[in-house]
């Protein structure tokens, strides 16, 4: 959520602030502003709106300056204005700020209290006006310090003084920094892609860091002070990864990305020849992996999904018991964790509050911790145990599509490698699940080409006020996602269910106005999905199918079918995946909607 970007050296400040702002625009926003240096000290421009209004405001005079703070605002504290807008600023300090200040109440009475004025109703600007308070007596660097002491919550933020051009200070607490090393220019921001156009190489900072930019360089402290050697990062996508392509828009890119991101997800973790997993791509040694006696999963949202289908994955190849969590909810429920205990925190950016959490009350309780990620360097790779990265690229687009089935790879990987080495699972099986994994980019490939039908279902269905997705088995956790995608990107309300449970209350929802998204594979549970469709055709319910290539039987009790080629039924999943994905996407944009930022959602929750 919100985003950060700021910048010292000697291009237009003003113009790389804006460039980064549209380029952090994924992260969700409701306003946002710019703070520069120029003759006469600081000006602060901010709107509500998009980036292109900021631009707007800016167009007129178009100033020119060396260093400037910009950020994107998603409303926490006070509605989406003007006046919440950030930068805040308090005299000659001018600061931008994601995350909360959980104690600014008091904060803020008491410096009401000493004289204080507020313009806001942010909590930003309590830690604005306490910086400035110790700026009196104390260069930036040092006011921040001071001001800190006094502060209880989550931050990230960068902050300015009139009094000391050129220098910007950012600080790193439960939400992400990231600096950015250029030639003789520096950047600070919430996430790579904000500067990805001027520099590669970064730095990643830990928990109560500090850093300061000046045209002399980059100083990393802790907050007492103590200096710090970094390590220099080189990230590895280029500027392009991060554009639309041609594509009308990112979460379509993303999308259709897919099969490439799932091959580079594969890329050397697994060897054809010999049916084996490479279990030095999971950071975790044998002994360790052959201790593990119960496995914990917690993610949020989509990457929940994921982790529902890791249990089918796990438990089946491993024989090793498997809790799933909502990362949110796990540690308010005083968990069981115990040495031999594995968790697997699931996340795409990395950043993400609650899940962040769950993992340090994971290692705390004495369980080892392996994350399972996108991004190269976030906080939950850096304080895991272990890590698998999911190889699929920057993803933009706000709702997670080629993340999700890369975690899903990721799973299957974990789970057939600790099936091998607990000896659950047989050689030649082992061989036949890697066989299939290797045909999986091919297959997406083909399930792609179903856009064109996919989008004329969309077309006729669009207009619909509900949906109910189904599903049994492995393919209950898919039928919850395709329908999180369809609320997320169309604003349709949409429930997923398992199949055999419409007759416990969803069977009363049906009727002509209904439609009833089935995901129907080959497998065990086929004829009892059969079933379920008779029962929603009964009752006069608009039934679309999902099911595998040449199976005419559901497509005749269907009203509309879509193919998908056949698999095992853990990698079918993905399979499933694509159409609701592309389903998702055509009906928001049917509908006028934000398919890239739906409204009031974030990329990254970064607070609770």
């Amino acid at each position: 959520m919100c985003g950060i970007i700021g910048y010292t050296g000697k291009k237009n400040a003003v113009s790389v602030i804006l460039e980064g702002l549209k380029r952090l625009e994924y992260r969700g926003y409701d306003s946002s502003g710019i703070a520069f240096f120029h003759d006469k000290g600081i000006e602060v421009r901010r709107c509500t709106g998009k980036i292109k209004d900021l631009g707007a405001l800016l167009e007129a005079d178009k100033p020119f300056s060396h260093t400037a703070i910009g950020h994107t605002r998603w409303a926490t504290h006070g509605r989406p204005s003007e006046e919440n807008a950030h930068p805040h600023r308090s005299d000659g300090i001018v600061l931008v700020h994601n995350g909360i200040i959980e104690n600014y109440l008091p904060l803020k009475r008491r410096l009401i209290d000493e004289g204080y004025k507020f313009t806001s109703e942010t909590d930003t600007e309590v830690l604005c006006h306490l910086i400035e308070k110790y700026s009196k007596d104390y260069p930036l660097e040092d006011a921040v310090r001071e001001a800190l002491k006094e502060v209880r919550g989550a931050y990230a933020f960068a902050v300015i003084n009139e009094r000391e051009p050129g220098k910007v200070v950012g600080v790193k607490k439960d939400s992400p920094l990231v600096v950015g090393l250029g030639n003789g220019e520096f950047f600070l921001a919430s996430d790579v892609p904000a500067f990805l156009n001027y520099s590669r190489d970064v730095i990643f900072l830990d928990e109560g860091e500090m850093v300061v930019m000046t045209d002399d360089g980059v100083i990393v402290t802790t907050l007492d002070g103590s200096p710090i050697q970094k390590e220099v990062k080189s990230v590895s996508w280029s500027p392009s990864m991060a554009e639309k392509g041609g594509y009308r828009h990112f979460m379509l890119k993303e999308i259709y990305e897919q099969p490439r991101a799932i091959a580079d997800t594969l890329r050397g973790r697994i060897y054809p020849e010999s049916g084996e997993v490479n279990l030095d791509e999971f950071g975790i040694n044998e002994k360790d992996l052959e201790e593990i006696d119960k496995v914990f999963i917690v993610a949020c949202g989509t990457s929940w999904h994921a982790a529902l289908v890791g249990k089918y994955m796990i438990e089946e190849f491993a024989r090793v018991p498997v809790d799933v969590d909502i990362a949110s909810e796990f540690r308010y429920r005083n968990p069981i964790l115990r040495h031999g205990n594995l968790l697997i925190a699931i996340t795409q950016s990395g950043e993400t509050a609650d899940t962040l959490a769950a993992q340090r009350e994971a290692k705390r309780l004495g369980a080892k911790v392996l994350s399972i990620c996108n991004v190269v360097g976030s906080t939950s790779t850096r304080e895991a145990d272990a890590v698998f990265y999911t190889h699929s690229g920057p993803e933009i687009g706000v709702a997670s599509t080629k993340a999700f089935t890369t975690q899903i790879i990721g799973l299957y990987l974990f789970a057939v490698a600790l099936g091998r080495l607990k000896g659950t699972i047989r050689d030649d099986l082992v061989k036949e699940l890697i066989r299939e994994l290797l045909l999986l980019p091919g297959m997406v490939e083909k399930v792609l080409a179903t856009d064109e039908e996919v989008g004329r279902i969309a077309k006729e269905l669009f207009k619909a006020d509900d949906f109910l997705y189904l599903g049994r088995g492995i393919n209950y956790p898919i039928a919850l996602e395709g329908a999180l995608k369809l609320k997320e990107i169309s604003y349709i309300h949409a429930e997923g269910y398992p199949a055999g449970e419409m007759k416990h209350g969803p069977i009363a929802l049906i009727d002509e106005e209904l439609p009833v998204v089935f995901l129907a594979p080959k497998g065990r549970l086929y004829e009892k999905v059969i079933s379920n469709i008779e029962e929603v055709r009964s009752r006069g319910g608009k039934v679309i199918s999902i099911t595998n290539e040449g199976d005419t039987e559901v497509c005749t009790l269907s009203d509309h079918c879509i193919f998908v080629p056949e698999t095992n039924p853990f990698l079918s999943t993905i399979l499933m995946t694509v159409p609701l994905q592309l389903f998702a996407y055509h009906t928001g944009v049917l509908k006028g909607c934000d398919v890239d930022q739906p409204r009031n959602l974030a990329k990254s929750v970064t607070v609770e």
